[in-house]
């Protein structure tokens, strides 16, 4: 899956490499490998916080915040 993150007053491509992480509401952080260039960057972490999607929605609030009852 590929979200967007906000960086620095810029977004950039993200290809979301742990889905479970990413719905798991207890995750804070998720791995991703940026796309950026031609080059296949390394996988880091990111804050969930910080990611969204192509669109400009932001994530389900239910993957975020272990408390949310929908």
């Amino acid at each position: 899956m590929f979200l967007k993150t906000r960086h620095d007053d810029d977004s950039s491509l993200v290809e979301v490499l742990d889905l479970k992480q990413l719905f798991d509401p207890f995750a804070t952080q998720v791995q991703v490998r940026m796309h950026a260039g031609e080059e296949m960057q390394d996988p880091q972490a990111l804050p969930k916080a910080s990611l969204f999607f192509p669109s400009g929605e932001d994530l389900p609030r239910c993957w975020s915040d272990p408390h949310y009852a929908g």
